[in-house]
């Protein structure tokens, strides 16, 4: 059996789905962003595909996909969801819809799409990053939130409580998405940004997996640090969730109703929301499993005891293979996704052996490399690196990845007068 995985970069998450594709015995066939006139650059036989050509790049699958056919299809990233789901389409594999794909990562066709399904949503405005927020912030009730239409990762996402943060929020966004780095992706949307109500609550992400328009989900993860600004960046995922059953069940069906509502039909998912006194708000779904190494917080044990990785789960998905029989483990698991703490670049990082030694910490893995610029959100795209910990107890897993950070030493030198915000990510 042969998977495509389309990906922006041959990065650690496309390596984690080689190893599971190696355990599972299926072949894997990559298509990634880069010139088609350079001769395999990398050396990993990838399809050149440029994400802002989507027919050009479909049409280039198609053709390799004859003399290496697809049984299945998976992405990797959100900037790749839409030709992935023009892919299965030509290839007639099962898969989303490309309008539903182009709704599902844009923040402004999703809201839309869930005001038009009646579902809750924040009240919201949409601008040009080119309007004067000087002339806008007395249209703005606060606090509210401002953020770009297609950023993901809380990148570009900044809370307002008055006139002035405001403004400063509009233009910082504003610049960021003028930054070359974001220009070249070439996504109309990236020039305008979204101004909605502040939602009060907790936050929660959600794994799924949809099977020809039915629904599954896979893990419901807490975010037990509170995230009400004036940046939203994420740090600890637990799962299973310790909110009450009424909650999980609320979660569990907002989720499922915001996928309808913008047409998603075969394949992962990942949603975030927020629940609080208003009810459940889905503040998105994305096309696309859970980024990064944060999978490897997550196992499913079959009915005779075998454990898979989410990887495994979702290539076995993608051929047509039985998932249902896999579930969550019991034991209680989660990562922690090291923030980074100032800009600078990147000269060492201690204790290390330390984190490790905390009881139930599994893995400590330092993403970032000696010598890179480091940026912090807003503005950065990523992270240090990536703690694991599974107990027996949601807290326990908790605890160990708070004492396993407390651990480590982060050693920075001063930014340089130009700084990239792209450090950190591969």
């Amino acid at each position: 059996m042969r998977v495509l995985i389309i990906a922006a970069t041959t990065g650690y998450q496309t390596r984690a789905f080689g190893e599971a594709a190696e355990r599972l015995g299926v072949e894997l066939v990559f298509a990634t962003d880069r010139c088609h006139q350079l001769d395999d650059p990398w050396q990993d036989e990838a399809i050149p595909v440029r994400f802002h050509q989507e027919h050009e790049s479909t049409r280039a699958i198609v053709k390799a996909a004859r003399d290496k056919p697809i049984d299945g299809l998976l992405v990797v990233g959100d900037r790749p969801t839409v030709i992935a789901a023009h892919a299965a389409q030509a290839l007639g594999l099962p898969g989303h819809d490309p309008d539903a794909v182009r709704r599902a990562g844009n923040k402004l066709l999703a809201r839309r799409a869930f005001q038009q399904a009646d579902l809750p949503i924040p009240s919201f405005q949409h601008f040009s990053i080119d309007q004067d927020p000087e002339l806008l912030a007395s249209r703005i009730a606060y606090p509210c939130v401002v953020k770009p239409l297609t950023l993901s990762g809380s990148r570009g996402v900044i809370r307002a409580d008055d006139r002035n943060a405001f403004v400063s929020a509009f233009r910082r966004v504003g610049r960021l998405l003028r930054q070359k780095t974001v220009r070249a992706m070439r996504d109309p949307g990236s020039q305008e940004l979204l101004v909605e109500e502040f939602i009060e609550g907790r936050e929660y992400a959600i794994e799924g997996l949809l099977d020809h328009g039915t629904p599954r989900i896979l893990a419901i993860f807490d975010k037990p640090d509170p995230l009400d600004g004036p940046y939203f960046e994420e740090t600890i995922y637990v799962t299973p969730s310790r909110a009450p059953r009424s909650n999980e069940r609320d979660i569990t069906r907002a989720v499922k109703a915001a996928v309808g509502a913008l047409g998603l039909y075969h394949g992962p998912i990942h949603a975030e929301c927020r629940i609080g006194p208003a009810g459940v708000f889905v503040l998105e779904v994305a096309a696309r499993p859970i980024g990064g190494l944060c999978a490897r917080a997550l196992r499913f044990e079959g009915a005779d005891g075998d454990l898979l990785s989410l990887e495994e789960l979702l290539l076995r998905h993608a051929v047509g293979a039985p998932t249902a029989a896999y579930v969550r483990e019991g034991a209680a698991s989660g990562v922690m996704m090291i923030p980074i703490p100032r800009a600078g670049w990147m000269k060492r990082v201690e204790g290390v052996d330390e984190a490790l030694a905390v009881k139930h910490v599994e893995e400590v893995r330092i993403t970032a490399k000696t010598g890179q610029q480091l940026v912090p959100l807003p503005e950065g795209a990523s992270y240090l690196g990536f703690i694991f910990a599974r107990a027996s107890k949601p807290i326990d897993v908790e605890s160990a990845l708070r004492e396993a950070h407390g651990k480590l030493r982060f050693v920075i030198g001063p930014p340089l007068a130009v700084v990239g915000s792209e450090a950190g990510a591969e």
